[in-house]
């Protein structure tokens, strides 16, 4: 399905894939950006036994991190050329054990703002056998003037 928002800026893509590969917290997790569209982003993410809770299920900081940085390049695909976007608010439902080989953190944009902009992401855990949903966020993103040059 296409989506229904217009990226302000063209480099919407160069400019997502540019961060994504600033934020160290996602190459120590072994995430990967794999998807972006105008208001949407998919990131996948691995099970590793590094990234487990004390039984053996992929960690809830772990669903929430990639779940979040989802949700946050959404919001920065329909950010206009010159800004970035930071959360200032999320919630994260965990559905159930996070048990499957790899995960998928879809964050797409519910309404875009000057300043604020609603986000929510599913994260589904994979297997070969089909899919299940594992978490679900809902965020609130501040979109704000790049104030200072990117690392």
């Amino acid at each position: 399905m296409p989506s229904p928002f217009a990226a302000p800026d063209p480099r919407f893509a160069e400019v997502v894939a540019e961060s994504f590969a600033r934020q160290t917290l996602m190459a120590t997790l072994g995430a990967a950006l794999v998807r972006v569209e105008p208001g949407e982003v998919e990131i996948e993410l691995a099970w590793a036994p590094g990234l487990t809770q004390q039984h053996g299920f992929l960690h809830a900081g772990a669903l929430a991190a990639v779940a979040d940085s989802a949700n946050g390049y959404a919001a920065l695909t329909l950010a206009p050329e010159g800004h970035d976007v930071l959360a200032v608010e999320f919630k994260i439902n965990l559905l159930r054990p996070a048990r499957a080989p790899r995960f998928l953190a879809r964050g797409r944009v519910l309404r875009p703002g000057r300043t604020l902009t609603a986000c929510s992401a599913e994260v589904l855990g994979l297997a070969e056998d089909g899919e299940e949903l594992v978490a679900s966020m809902l965020s609130t993103i501040l979109v704000r003037e790049r104030t200072r040059p990117q690392r």
